[in-house]
């Protein structure tokens, strides 16, 4: 009953014509998710849901969103359901997001309420391999990366004080590359401290990444 709550509350987020494409999807079955290391201590929800037939099926899930951490430095939220807070924050930076994404507030199991934001819980997203890049395929990569992280901080922020402090100049772009490259160094450090900690007994390695 809650989850079939949760999932008509959050049909209610939607954009009328999402709203509509889920209407043709009914609840099958639900089940908790292990979340990653970020998550722990939070709750997750996988939903199926069937469409027209058992070829035709839609996953979707629920995660709990708390309080930013920002909050104390930054300030509260214009949003009062923290879910709505984050996808908001999804919407205004990425160009193009999930179409099912939304939010709901539940009561949980323990009577406290909660809230989540929902999303497909395939995203369909690919996922770059540096490693295999040629020269070239990186430097495409980066300016990629580059063009995409410069436009989420345009939607965002103040687009005309961020142009005005970056200047015409090649200033901060030597900045971050200096910085990167500074960044990396100290991963190296780190791993080397790493490895040496475990050839000298001082750290026990256990699990697949084991050498």
């Amino acid at each position: 009953g809650q989850f079939r709550k949760l999932l008509r509350g959050y049909a209610r987020s939607l954009p009328s014509d999402r709203r509509s494409l889920l209407a043709d999807f009914r609840p099958v079955d639900m089940a908790r998710k292990v979340v990653g290391v970020g998550s722990v201590g939070t709750r997750c929800w996988i939903f199926l849901l069937m469409g027209r037939d058992g070829e035709d099926p839609l996953f979707l899930q629920a995660k709990e969103a708390d309080t930013s951490v920002l909050a104390p430095f930054a300030g509260a939220s214009a949003y009062r359901n923290q879910g709505e807070r984050v996808v908001a924050g999804q919407r205004l930076m990425q160009a193009a997001g999930d179409i099912f994404l939304g939010w709901e507030r539940v009561d949980g199991f323990d009577g406290k309420r909660r809230d989540f934001y929902v999303r497909q819980l395939r995203d369909w997203k690919g996922i770059a391999a540096p490693e295999q890049m040629v020269p070239r395929g990186m430097s495409a990569f980066g300016e990629l990366c580059g063009t995409t992280l410069a436009r989420a901080h345009a939607r965002s922020g103040d687009r005309i004080a961020i142009a005005a402090y970056l200047g015409h100049g090649d200033v901060f772009d030597r900045a971050l590359e200096t910085f990167a490259e500074r960044y990396a160094d100290q991963n190296e450090r780190d791993h080397r401290a790493l490895v040496d900690a475990v050839a000298a007994g001082r750290l026990t390695a256990a699990g697949e990444g084991r050498r």
